[in-house]
């Protein structure tokens, strides 16, 4: 296991509010070697104490449950250095006597990812030395292909084993236990095809709006920032075709596979078949059933450009060409500011075929992502005759390996040298062949910018 963590950008909120506590989280279930030790860099001019009472605050805030004596032995582990993240002669200088290798972590703004590791690959990285890259990784195919073309070179002969693009869902129990579902339960895989279902919805809607992230999102959008990355990683573990074995490799080789099958819609299926919309003034509830709040329109969000017309709201039908699943839709959604949080997968089955004029819904399988740790299933049944009323019938998954966050389970792959959490190159690249097709007939104005009230179900 790599016992170094170089953290570029540990000022920021990445950094303070979930690399830092997942950390503490390892710490406490003894996941973590006793020599191990993070290295933290920014730019800001910090003493090593402030930083440290800084990320003291931000584990009291974000992982109140870790014991205190944890936290105090993970503040004490930590080092920090002011540092030039694109200045060959600075990281040199803060790697100088680092125990290797080391895993760098760029907890940093994408827009910096090229010029930072042109940076590591002057600089030079100990041999057994890994890179982790946040998503979304680049912002179109073709900035996807040069980092990708640029993160080779800096690997060599390490090859995709040198790089780690997180993909925090990956790390997510309930998305961990998809392929579980399928091989677990004998019920499901031999209906698991387009014979037996009819469409296949993947939902990720939130009842949050920025939230203090217009830097960067108005820059991205819904579709770059949830659905290019989470949403298709949910739909390749979901349209996989199940390997043969379940190592690393195999499963990665066959989420590549049913990326490369969904079918690239044309400029008129783009128009036909998409929607985009951002919100407009509205109210949002308030958690567990508290006082809710006004939210100002969109475009009058602090840090928001009104006329680069960024959508909050992205919906997206699509098809794919292969044998298990021609014949299928499959609906991707994804919202801000909306009426309630709902992130989860819906199977919407065919109409059993019987001579019988029975009024039978069509059967609906519903997959929370992230809801409680233990994957729960809710399956939609007749009890009666008539009429036919559904019930829910409840299937279940394996309980997740550990009681860990999703970053948590991210770091432990990254340090330990496993990539089950990573994105492979060219299934980055398979998930961009997938979007562009849209971003390209909206960007030539074939798909008009809706609007919606915030704390509504979305546009009409």
């Amino acid at each position: 296991m790599i016992k170094t963590l170089v953290l570029l950008g540990a000022t920021g909120d990445l950094a303070g509010r979930y690399l830092l506590p997942a950390l503490a989280v390892l710490r406490a279930a003894q996941r973590l070697p006793d020599d191990f030790q993070v290295l933290a860099a920014a730019r800001q001019d910090l003493g090593e104490e402030a930083f440290r009472r800084r990320a003291a605050e931000s584990l009291e805030r974000h992982a109140p449950l870790v014991p205190a004596a944890t936290r105090e032995d993970v503040v004490r582990r930590v080092r920090y250095r002011r540092t030039e993240m694109t200045d060959p002669a600075s990281i040199s200088s803060l790697l100088s006597g680092v125990r290797q290798p080391v895993a760098v972590y760029l907890a940093l703004p994408p827009g910096l990812y090229t010029a930072v590791v042109t940076t590591l690959g002057t600089t030079g990285l100990p041999a057994g030395s890994r890179i982790a890259l946040e998503k979304p990784f680049g912002e179109d195919l073709d900035s996807a292909v040069a980092l990708n073309r640029l993160l080779a070179q800096v690997a060599g002969t390490a090859g995709e084993q040198t790089v780690f693009r997180v993909d925090h869902v990956l790390g997510l129990p309930t998305v961990q236990n998809l392929l579980a579902l399928r091989l677990a339960n004998r019920v499901l895989e031999p209906v698991w095809n387009s014979r037996h279902i009819e469409q296949i919805d993947i939902l990720w809607e939130e009842d949050l709006a920025l939230e203090g992230r217009a830097g960067y999102f108005d820059r991205s959008g819904t579709l770059r920032d949830v659905m290019q990355n989470h949403m298709l990683q949910v739909l390749s573990l979901i349209a996989m075709d199940l390997p043969a074995c379940l190592d690393e490799q195999a499963v990665r080789d066959r989420k590549v596979d049913a990326l490369r099958s969904v079918r690239r819609l044309s400029r008129e299926e783009a128009a036909s078949r998409t929607r985009r919309a951002r919100y407009a003034t509205g109210w949002l509830p308030g958690p567990a059933g508290g006082a809710g709040r006004a939210v100002p329109a969109y475009r009058d969000e602090d840090g928001v450009d009104a006329d680069r017309s960024t959508e909050t709201f992205a919906e997206v039908v699509l098809d794919l060409d292969s044998e298990r699943w021609a014949g299928t839709r499959f609906l991707l959604r994804a919202g801000k500011a909306l009426h309630r949080r709902r992130k989860q997968v819906t199977v919407l089955f065919r109409p059993a075929e019987h001579p019988l004029p029975l009024r039978a819904p069509a059967n609906e399988l519903r997959i929370g992502l992230d809801g409680p740790d233990e994957l729960a299933l809710h399956l939609t049944g007749a009890v009666s005759l008539d009429p036919l009323t559904p019930a829910p019938v409840t299937l279940a998954a394996p309980p997740p390996p550990a009681d860990l966050p999703a970053y948590g389970h991210v770091l432990l792959d990254l340090l330990s040298g496993g990539s089950a959490l990573s994105v492979r190159g060219d299934e980055a690249e398979a998930a961009w062949h997938v979007v562009t097709p849209v971003l390209d007939a909206w960007n030539a104005g074939l798909v008009p910018l809706e609007e919606y009230a915030a704390g509504s179900a979305g546009p009409p």
